[in-house]
């Protein structure tokens, strides 16, 4: 029996260390949290310290009774969780479960910490043990207690003023009110027209444009033009003047240096695969804790990244020597700058500095691994991998030239840039995508080679016409980066936020952008005005620095909870008295009701926001939103006719919402969904030909089906998820969300039985 037992959190990477400590190390997992906080009111008592009371997670007693059982019959035992507060805390919690069994009594017992799953960094971890670190533990305590406090007094306020089911949470709300807002200022925007004056030249064999900068002397601004009338006259004015050509009167020519993009912190990688694969935050991670636990690439199993929750931008010396090597043997010497580059990082509450999100060894090139990797690895690993190398080599060097041409005189000029690389240096290798870019990549343009008095023809003159637009709705890459720069959070519970938000049916997902439903609305506007201090993000963000220094231990984290707790609940029990439902889902209008005369309200019903009558239930009036009658005439469908009797199809609005039904009901009862299936790109593990789609049943509730029906009727309740099952190798997992256990990944065999945690337990209880 081996001498030593190490304990880690998941089998895919006890299998991967295992190989590397040989037979003297029994390697077991604990799959995630061992205990968790009883899932019932007083599992935090603030009247005694804010005890916890924790339990057993019952799926996972098994796995600690075999830890146990394998103690038993080891001389040490090496705590060998993720190298941050969570890991501590399943270290601790596994500590005080075998402690009060008494089975600790003569083991020696270390808390190892590695950032990487190579051979080296697992030895060295060995060989240097320390004692658990209260500071992390007292940290990731106080955070699961504060989110403990807020979900268990606040969200059943929700249920009382609003809905039952409903969730507020420390971070999901704050994150709920980016959103709200960004779509009230999206609402209250409005649109203004601009014109600009556009100039197609040629010379020299080269067709080029310019833009019009100065007229009659006066420099244009964006709204110096704003009429159709206005311009056509300017450009009438211009074509006169110019009378076919333009004369240069001034080049301006600069050199400018571009330099790379820091290393990938968890943060960055998330922004970076959501704009560049259209990867959710979700799948990033877990596609990254794959590479991290690592992988066989063939006859050698491997961690081919370092730990993905970090804040840190540095590199470890080993590291950036062998990238810089690697540089100069692939891309030459002259692409490697004489020192190494330094990165500060920009994270508004950095933790834990480790090392950025790097290859274990940039040897592993991606393309020699291909074959090794499924695909969603791959693309991870090859992003990875390029940002890391282009960190560390030299600048891009860019020549930059303006033009400017007068047309008849010099109170009237047109300006055309253009643009050249010189030297590529990193972007050789890779460039940064960006958030919300207009038009994409500014594209590098070539002018002709010109000099001051050349005469350039002036094809034509063309006015443009221009609204200014609204600020974007968040994606995912630029709501992650908002909650950075905000401090909401840790980047390790961004997934989690998201998916909450979404769960919660907060907001919507609309050409990948967020979108706050009626429900969402109507929380935000609860939260903001009655809880405002706790979704400011002010004090979101100072209550994550608090943690931060309960984990550096700089403060205590008893204090820091009272502080939290006592004008909390004071709170809490005010607004259940003093506010009533009726103030939080009406919103009055200064309308009255055509009906009755008494004043209208926008109300949140079952299916969204309305206008009604307040003098409900006496008077019936509603309509929609929109001005709409609810009760007015539905829509025909153009162009189509009802399959089985030829009547013409209504959209017809029903319990779950919209649908397409038979004008001829209810002679005929033919109906079918208004909404498209949306194919989730997973495989069907059926007959896999097909891939499973999006569906809306009759009755509203969502499933998922082979996209081949009713070739194949393969068809599932849950999210599918591409992933195979580690116990019997079914090529699908679905998610599956039960009350007690939240949610969970599923094998839907089910003669397999495979359950466990989708989240780990930080990410659970981010909201």
């Amino acid at each position: 029996m081996a001498k030593n037992l190490v304990i880690v959190e998941s089998p895919a990477k006890a299998k991967t260390i295992k190989k590397y400590l040989g037979k003297e190390f029994e390697v077991l997992a604990s799959y995630g949290h061992v205990r968790d906080l009883l899932p019932k009111e007083g599992a935090v008592d603030p009247a005694n310290d804010f005890a916890m009371k924790y339990r057993v997670i019952d799926k996972n007693a098994r796995h600690v009774d075999a830890i146990a059982k394998a103690l038993g019959k080891a001389d040490s035992l090496y705590l060998a969780t993720d190298p941050d507060r969570e890991g501590e805390a399943i270290s601790w919690h596994l500590y005080e479960l075998l402690k009060k069994r008494k089975l600790l009594k003569n083991k020696q017992v270390g808390r190892v910490v590695f950032h990487e799953i190579t051979k080296r960094a697992i030895n060295e971890a060995i060989q240097h043990p320390r004692e658990l670190s209260t500071d992390l533990i007292n940290a990731q305590q106080a955070r699961r207690a504060l989110d403990y406090l807020v979900g268990f007094n606040l969200s059943p306020l929700l249920w009382k003023k609003i809905r039952r089911g409903l969730s507020a949470g420390r971070v999901q709300s704050p994150a709920l009110r980016l959103i709200v807002e960004r779509e009230q200022e999206i609402e209250k925007f409005q649109t203004r027209e601009y014109w600009t004056i556009e100039a197609d030249l040629a010379a020299q064999n080269q067709k080029f444009p310019a833009k019009l900068t100065r007229y009659k002397g006066e420099k244009l601004s964006q709204f110096s033009i704003t009429a159709n009338e206005q311009a056509k006259a300017v450009e009438q004015t211009l074509k006169q003047a110019a009378d076919g050509k333009l004369i240069v009167v001034r080049i301006e020519k600069k050199q400018r240096r571009r330099n790379p993009a820091a290393p990938f912190t968890t943060s960055t990688l998330q922004q970076e695969a959501s704009r560049k694969l259209g990867f959710t935050a979700q799948r990033t991670m877990r596609t990254a804790q794959q590479l991290y636990e690592g992988v066989d690439i063939g006859g050698e199993t491997v961690g081919l990244i370092t730990y993905m929750r970090t804040d840190s931008v540095t590199l470890a010396q080993e590291a950036l020597d062998e990238i810089r090597t690697l540089i100069g043997d692939r891309y030459g010497n002259d692409n490697v700058p004489d020192k190494p580059r330094v990165y500060k990082t920009k994270a508004k509450n950095a933790q834990e500095a480790h090392e950025a999100i790097r290859p274990t060894s940039v040897q592993h090139l991606p393309d020699t691994i291909k074959n090794h990797l499924s695909a969603e690895q791959y693309k991870l690993y090859n992003l990875i991998w390029k940002r890391t190398v282009s960190s560390q080599m030299i600048h891009a060097t860019i020549n930059t030239v303006a033009v400017d041409m007068q047309a008849g005189g010099a109170e009237n000029l047109f300006r055309s840039t253009g643009s050249t690389i010189v030297n590529p240096g990193f972007m050789a290798v890779y460039q940064e995508g960006r958030d919300d870019a207009r038009g994409g990549e500014e594209k590098e343009r070539l002018l002709p080679s010109l000099k001051e008095g050349d005469e350039v023809t002036l094809l034509a003159i063309r006015p443009e016409q221009h609204f200014t637009e609204p600020p974007p709705r968040y994606s995912e890459a630029s709501l992650v980066k908002a909650l950075e720069e905000y401090g909401i959070g840790r980047p390790s519970t961004y997934a989690s936020i998201i998916s909450t938000l979404q769960n919660r049916e907060y907001v919507e997902m609309d050409r990948k952008r967020f979108v706050p439903t009626d429900v969402g609305r109507v929380v935000n506007k609860f939260l903001t005005e009655h809880f405002t201090r706790y979704v400011d993000y002010n004090f979101t963000a100072n209550l994550e620095d608090e943690l931060d220094e309960i984990s550096r231990g700089e403060r205590e984290w008893i204090p820091v909870l009272r502080e939290f707790w006592e004008p909390f609940i004071h709170l809490v029990k005010d607004k259940e008295s003093s506010v009533s439902r009726k103030d939080v889902t009406q919103e009055q209008m200064d309308e009255a009701c055509p009906k009755c005369g008494e004043p209208l309200a926008i109300r949140l019903g079952r299916r969204g926001r309305f206008i009604g009558c307040t003098a409900y239930p006496e008077c019936d009036y509603t309509r929609n939103l929109n001005g709409d009658s609810e009760s007015s005439e539905p829509e025909t469908v153009d162009g189509r006719s009802c399959p089985e009797c030829g009547s013409s199809l209504l959209i017809r609005q029903g319990r779950y919402g919209k649908f397409i039904g038979c004008s001829g009901y209810p002679n005929c009862k033919y109906i079918e969904p208004l909404e498209k299936p949306t194919d989730t790109g997973v495989s069907c593990p059926q007959c896999n030909e097909g891939t499973m789609f999006k569906r809306k049943s009759r009755s509203g509730k969502i499933f998922y089906s082979c996209s081949r029906y009713p070739d194949c009727t393969y068809a599932i309740w849950n999210e599918p998820v591409d992933e195979p099952c580690p116990t019997c190798g079914w090529p699908i997992i679905t998610i599956k969300t039960t009350k007690r256990r939240g949610t969970e990944k599923v094998c839907p065999q089910k003669e397999c039985g495979f359950a466990e945690p989708w989240e780990t337990e930080e990410m659970v209880n981010a909201g």
